[in-house]
């Protein structure tokens, strides 16, 4: 593509004045980056910056991408039928609209949010409204400049590798101002080829959350104090009307970032992983003396969680810690009222903690490690499913802080886990037991592991071929990092242990640790996860730090 010649284009073609302005407002080096490629569709969906241009997300690459799913789903099913959501992300409705306008257009009869809403009631709905297909319209996590279009298959969960490369075939036939076919949403609306989903759905979502509970009948105390923050997202509404259902009533809501605002003014980077975003959240629950913190990203898929320190203050939950108590927590309850399944399954991507494994055993259930990316762990309780053992899955999670405890959905879901958090804490608290009790205790079982994760920036078009030149020469042959010796190296890029192809290199060190890199699928970064066993937490930084800076000295 000539940049250069795609920007004079969009010059004579763009009739929209706020994408003219910026267009008019380009120099040189913003001119080559928001035209020198498409925007990327893989199993991802499109994720990137809002803005003009082949390589951003707005009307006319939504338009675009949509008018190609209308293609993908009118070849395969014969009456095809499309569930839409969108969360608080700047523009997230219009280009809900836009999407919807165009499936409509083109035969595919649209089931419309009538609200933003999280990405599991999507994954919820597609499959309770026996659609075709699924769209929600959201960045995940990524700071309020992004957004991104998420598209789910009939099962519900994220389409696969081979379907997203279908879909792509049909988006690259297209022109994005000539190929695309749209009418008008409100026009679609009064005709019936769009049509809004009922509160029932939600309901029914919200009943499946609630059915996860593994109390059996047991006490726990529910009268504790939770801060809830859904950082400006979608999280407000489902979170909290689940957990007063619940019983949960000390419910106090970070004001700020409870209405859902695209621009996260208070958390410009609006991800529970970090914490930076917490910092409010943890604010407020130091003055109302919370015993429990909790926030969702803007999508409401994944979970923060902080407690109370053993020496005072809060303290942040990894994803993997989390996700380890909660594997615990929910074996533990299974096992202990007889409601463990006769095979049971637990799945988790090749970069979350190998401890999982170890706990998994203990209980007698087994794990399936599947690539990064929760969509991959869908698609095993879809397979599951279709063997006929869907109860067979008692849990799956991921480092980035995803859980999911039961088949309902297919994707990750912030709803169902901050109510499993919340009940977990509530059990432990009501036996004199704190969740770094609880966790101090798993790793004195099955020994201490530190687990963490760095993003390198690589933006722009030299980026793009910079992050490209790193992972060839991480392939040509590394034979340590620092002191450490590497043993093996798992090569993903041709597909391995009967997984997909990925761009994904992990490496297995002498001492037992782990390293692996992974381009992400939605950014331009370059993620490095570092996985170190030690007696002890000290020992663990020690070695990770060490083996970090061997590391990063290959990304120079």
């Amino acid at each position: 593509m000539d940049y250069r010649q795609e920007y004079q284009r969009w010059l004579e073609r763009v009739t929209d004045a706020e994408l003219l302005e910026e267009l008019g407002h380009m120099d040189e080096a913003a001119m080559e980056d928001a035209f020198f490629r498409d925007l990327a569709f893989g199993t991802g969906g499109l994720r990137g910056v809002i803005g003009a241009g082949t390589n951003r997300m707005n009307v006319h690459t939504v338009g675009k991408a949509s008018q190609g799913l209308a293609a993908y789903l009118k070849k395969r099913f014969a009456a095809p039928s499309a569930v839409i959501g969108y969360d608080s992300r700047l523009k997230s409705d219009v280009f809900a609209r836009v999407t919807a306008g165009v499936l409509a257009a083109n035969g595919v009869q649209v089931h419309f949010w009538p609200q933003l809403t999280p990405v599991p009631t999507v994954s919820f709905a597609t499959r309770y409204l026996g659609a075709s297909a699924g769209v929600m319209i959201t960045a995940s996590h990524n700071p309020a400049r992004y957004n991104g279009y998420k598209v789910y298959g009939a099962d519900g969960c994220q389409v696969t590798v081979d379907a997203a490369a279908e879909i792509l075939s049909e988006i690259e036939t297209l022109d994005l101002f000539d190929g695309v076919r749209q009418e008008d949403f409100d026009a679609c609306l009064r005709d019936g080829r769009i049509s809004l989903i009922p509160d029932e759905v939600l309901t029914a979502f919200l009943e499946a959350v609630k059915a996860q509970s593994v109390l059996f009948g047991e006490e726990a105390r529910k009268d504790i104090a939770i801060v809830y923050s859904p950082l400006n997202g979608t999280g407000y509404v489902p979170v909290t009307r689940a957990l007063r259902e619940l019983g949960y009533t000390r419910l106090t809501l970070v004001e700020e970032q409870r209405l859902p605002d695209g621009r996260f003014p208070t958390c410009p980077y609006p991800n529970p992983e970090i914490r930076e975003a917490m910092e409010l959240g943890i604010s407020y629950a130091d003055q109302c003396g919370a015993d429990l913190l909790l926030a969702t990203d803007p999508d409401c898929d994944r979970v923060g969680v902080a407690v109370r320190g053993p020496s005072g203050g809060y303290v942040l939950l990894s994803g993997n810690e989390t996700g380890l108590l909660l594997l615990d927590y929910l074996c533990a309850q299974r096992a202990k009222h007889g409601r463990m399944p006769a095979d049971p399954v637990m799945i988790k991507t090749i970069v979350t903690t190998d401890m999982a494994e170890r706990i998994a055993a203990h209980y007698g259930v087994k794990t399936i490690n599947v690539l990064t990316g929760f969509k991959f762990i869908g698609e095993q309780i879809g397979l599951l499913e279709a063997q006929g053992r869907r109860d067979s899955y008692v849990f799956g999670f991921e480092e980035s802080y995803g859980y999911l405890s039961g088949p309902y959905v297919r994707d990750k879901d912030g709803v169902g886990a901050a109510c499993l958090i919340c009940e977990m804490f509530s059990y432990y608290s009501s036996r004199g037991i704190t969740l770094p009790d609880r966790l101090n205790e798993l790793y004195r079982t099955y020994g201490y592991c530190l687990n963490t994760l760095h993003s390198y920036a690589f933006d722009g078009s030299a980026g793009f071929a910079r992050m490209q030149s790193v992972m060839q020469a991480l392939r040509a042959g590394v034979a340590s990092f620092g002191t450490r010796k590497v043993l093996r190296v798992l090569d993903y890029a041709e597909g391995l242990d009967g997984l997909p192809k990925s761009d994904v290199l992990k490496f297995i060190l002498a001492d037992g640790s782990t390293l692996v890199v992974r381009p992400s699928g939605t950014e331009p970064k370059l993620k490095l996860y570092l996985s170190v066993s030690a007696e002890s937490r000290e020992a663990a930084e020690k070695a990770e730090a060490d083996l970090l800076r061997s590391a990063e000295a290959m990304l120079r």
